[in-house]
């Protein structure tokens, strides 16, 4: 199996492995979601202890653990992907899927917009049209929910104020998400703690299985980060990008589907002018590149 291929699997299998992550955390019910997310950070950590000693990466934990700025961005890039994480488990379990769907539809022009208003980068004109759309998709959901789409909003600016967080701190995938739990951890392990002194824990309260599935967070938190990881090192980012998508549309799915949510006209709207901008996006997005290796191999071909 070549490197590109065996990178397309790994990376296909981390997108649709977190778009079926709704239908795993109804099963750890009846835990609420401050629960469920105190649970997922503990035993993540216990999962990437475990594959920091099993990959010897203990040095490299150690080195970017030295540096200050890499330190306080990953500080920050924790408490962002723990907001994250506690507002995508309450959205699931409270029937908000197709939101939760809309949130990391949107988180790409979200990661535009955080580019130009904090790195001072430059947008191409199909770019502003689509950040256009965009707020007017929002405007129109925001009439039919009667209020902002909080929980999309919340997921898409918390997940892309993450990667923007990651992108400064320039550390390696295993070590900075080492580090990211070793941050949230302590707080939520006191508060799992709490719950078990004060009696109000459901963890070992409601079978086997129930301890078996909470565990499993950190496995089913861990994994398909590992797989993202494996599949950004051997494909290029615009596929990578692209296979984005992925998580979504299976959410979206779900939630219609087996969840049954509705999607009055408006909705649909608002989602039809999310997806119209994210056509234009992407669209403009391989245009330029292709107009920038063009641009890059036209001297090489002048010299040839």
């Amino acid at each position: 199996m070549t490197e590109t291929r065996r990178g397309l699997l790994l990376g296909l299998a981390a997108w649709v492995m977190w778009g079926f992550f709704p239908l795993y955390w109804p099963l750890l019910e009846p835990a609420g979601a401050v629960e469920i997310l105190a649970h997922r950070i503990v035993w993540s950590l216990v999962v990437v202890v475990g594959v920091v000693l099993a990959l010897r990466r203990g040095r490299q934990v150690r080195a970017t653990l030295a540096d200050r700025r890499t330190r306080v961005l990953l500080a920050v890039a924790a408490v962002l992907i723990t907001v994250n994480w506690g507002t995508y488990i309450w959205g699931v379990n409270h029937h908000h899927v197709v939101e939760t769907s809309l949130g990391y539809f949107i988180n790409p022009l979200v990661s535009v917009l955080l580019g130009v208003v904090v790195l001072g980068e430059r947008l191409r004109t199909l770019q502003w049209v689509a950040l256009g759309i965009a707020m007017v998709a929002v405007l129109a959901l925001t009439v039919e929910y009667g209020h902002p789409p909080w929980v999309a909003l919340i997921l898409a600016f918390s997940f892309g104020s993450y990667g923007l967080a990651k992108k400064k701190a320039n550390a390696g995938a295993v070590e900075s998400l080492a580090i990211e739990t070793m941050v949230v951890s302590p707080v939520a392990l006191v508060y799992v703690l709490f719950l078990v002194g004060s009696g109000a824990s459901t963890f070992g309260n409601h079978g086997a299985l129930h301890v078996a599935l909470v565990m499993g967070t950190g496995v089913v938190t861990v994994l398909p980060l590992l797989c993202f990881g494996g599949a950004a090192t051997r494909i290029p980012l615009s596929t990578l990008g692209l296979m984005q998508y992925l998580t979504p549309t299976v959410q979206f799915v779900l939630g219609l589907v087996v969840f049954g949510e509705p999607m009055p006209p408006m909705r649909w709207l608002g989602f039809g002018l999310i997806w119209l901008a994210l056509a234009l996006f992407t669209f403009e997005t391989l245009r330029n590149r292709h107009r920038t290796r063009a641009a890059a191999d036209a001297p090489e071909t002048v010299a040839a």
